[in-house]
């Protein structure tokens, strides 16, 4: 059964405790307790032992299996049974409280569930000492500031219809439409999905690109739609989704860790030869505008084509 990383972590949190009541557990039959294959179950070992009470290793777990049975050889080490307390290192205390203080300001936030995190901001502050000095000189800002956010949120809570003008990269315009919110999510960059009453459809929106907002007095009347799982990211190609093949030189090679594609063959210049699907193939011309001498559309032709004459239009706009 495939899942997702919310479920793995849960799953992982679970199995450390049902690891240490059961020493030389059998692969299979943890596997069939926690309703996963044998393999499922040998990647989530293969994670464990890089988990721990610190970064640095010395209260990691140590676990392994022999392929039939699962051996934790340090649980009376690690955790709450060595008897003392858990403690945070100054670079992890930092992370903590700079995280904490940027989620509180975030606007949107329920008054308790900011109250309890500046509480336990406070705790935290106190525990850390000397730490927690370095961590006030830091700050983090987050795009949906300016009250996007906000508004976004309390559509949701209220279950109002919202009005946007939006701008759309792909065509370099602004649209107006009246939107369902449904979620706010983050994938990199923070996001609404919602129905969209202009094209009848579920659509993603980037809160940055939002240009204007309204929330309206009509209530929000999505219909019912099954919430697509983004553990593998926001965009999620399709089999039936047009294919195109794109060759990147040595310093394209980043395209391959970006953007999901089906393979990625070594070429004899140290570059790649990426296949991928994409539902808006014509989105691509901005990426072989981004790579320039260092890739290129291959296919489909019509789609090299037009990439072509998208940069010869860009050279000629700097009169070259």
């Amino acid at each position: 059964m495939a899942s997702n990383a919310i479920d793995q972590t849960r799953r992982m949190l679970s199995l450390v405790t049902y690891l240490r009541e059961r020493p030389g557990a059998r692969v299979a039959d943890v596997a069939r307790a926690f309703g996963i294959t044998e393999d499922e179950l040998i990647a989530d070992l293969d994670v464990l032992p890089m988990c721990g009470t610190s970064f640095r290793g010395g209260d990691l777990l140590d676990i392994d299996t022999d392929g039939d049975r699962i051996w934790w050889h340090n649980p009376d080490a690690v955790g709450s049974s060595s008897g003392e307390p858990l403690r945070l290192a100054a670079d992890e205390a930092t992370a903590l409280l700079v995280a904490a203080r940027a989620v509180a300001t975030l606007p949107g936030l329920r008054e308790s569930d900011r109250q309890a995190l500046l509480r336990a901001t406070a705790k935290l502050e106190a525990a850390a000492g000397e730490a927690a000095g370095a961590s006030s000189r830091l700050s983090v800002t987050f795009e949906s500031e300016g009250g996007v956010f906000a508004d976004i949120d309390r559509a949701i809570s209220e279950r109002r219809r919202v009005w946007l003008r939006y701008y759309s990269p792909a065509r370099d315009e602004l649209t107006e439409r009246e939107v369902d919110p449904i979620r706010l999510f983050a994938v990199g960059h923070t996001y609404v999905e919602a129905w969209c009453r202009l094209s009848e459809a579920r659509r993603t929106f980037r809160l940055d690109r939002v240009a204007e907002l309204r929330l309206l007095d009509e209530p929000a009347d999505p219909p019912p739609i099954e919430l697509r799982d983004l553990s593998e990211g926001l965009v999620q190609p399709a089999a039936e989704d047009p294919e195109v093949v794109v060759e990147v030189g040595p310093a394209g090679r980043w395209v391959a860790e970006y953007y999901p594609h089906d393979s990625a063959e070594e070429l004899a210049d140290g570059g790649l030869r990426i296949t991928l699907r994409t539902p808006d193939p014509a989105s691509l011309r901005r990426l072989a505008l981004r790579l320039g001498p260092d890739g290129r559309i291959v296919s489909p032709r019509d789609l090299a084509d037009s990439a072509r004459q998208a940069a010869l239009e860009a050279l000629a706009g700097y009169g070259e």
